[in-house]
């Protein structure tokens, strides 16, 4: 493992700010003093739209040095985005792993960042720029797409963070990357992303971390609110659909 905890100093953080976005959100404000910490080498934070487990991830990225659009350790490729306000803020306490990589010349640091949102835009850029891949993947579906970036950048002992990966990944497709987060693990990488997917916070020997109203709390995937959601759904779609779909009887 690299990361052992994100946390934000007190002092760097006065009063009022607290009262400003994104320290309002529950997660985030957690992180404020003791922060939270890393017990292995897989981290999936779950939580629903507006949680801020993107907010967290992509501050950790700028914390240990990746590029905030998404990227490679070590490279940016042009983008000039500001960090954000956790961003400006957020510590991470290194293991010893870590620390040397990070005193390491550009060429030895090893990770990326990958984030739904930005990640076609980042491929049409880097496709064929040495260090990346050689695919053209504006030819490729967007999950092609992807799955390329995770078998070509995704290589080797380093950190991988990740927002949302599963956007467009088919079932198939996010058991392949899976499987491909179980074997980065087993080879010394240390792997933090952000999801709603049920399948992916199912990964073997992941530590999750749900976030909400409540702050941060580690549970088991079984008691995750999601799982409990889709596990109803695909029972009984009917028991959630007919709240959308039908309209309300006259009183």
């Amino acid at each position: 493992m690299l990361v052992r905890r994100a946390f934000v100093r007190e002092e760097k953080i006065s009063d009022a700010e607290r009262k400003e976005w994104p320290f309002t959100v529950p997660c985030v404000d957690g992180l404020i003093g003791r922060g939270l910490e890393f017990t292995s080498p897989i981290t999936v934070l779950v939580g629903e739209n507006g949680s801020g487990k993107s907010t967290v991830v992509e501050a950790l990225a700028e914390a240990f040095g990746l590029d905030s659009h998404g990227g490679r350790a070590g490279r940016k490729y042009g983008n000039n985005r500001p960090k954000t306000p956790l961003g400006d803020v957020l510590e991470i306490e290194l293991t010893a792993a870590g620390a040397r990589m990070k005193r390491a010349r550009r060429s030895k640091q090893k990770g990326f960042f990958l984030r739904a949102e930005t990640a076609f835009g980042l491929m049409s850029v880097v496709s064929g720029m040495p260090g990346y891949w050689d695919e053209d993947t504006t030819i490729l579906s967007h999950g092609e797409g992807f799955l390329t970036v995770f078998d070509s950048m995704f290589s080797s002992p380093g950190l991988y963070i990740m927002d949302e990966p599963e956007a467009p990944l088919s079932f198939t497709s996010c058991l392949r990357l899976i499987g491909l987060m179980h074997e980065l693990a087993e080879s010394g990488a240390q792997i933090i992303f952000a999801t709603h997917s049920p399948l992916l916070a199912s990964t073997p020997g992941a530590d999750i971390v749900e976030v909400g109203e409540h702050g941060i709390r580690r549970v088991d995937w079984e008691d995750l609110d999601v799982v409990d959601h889709w596990r109803r759904y695909l029972n009984n779609p009917h028991a959630y659909l007919r709240h959308v779909v039908e309209p309300p009887t006259d009183q």
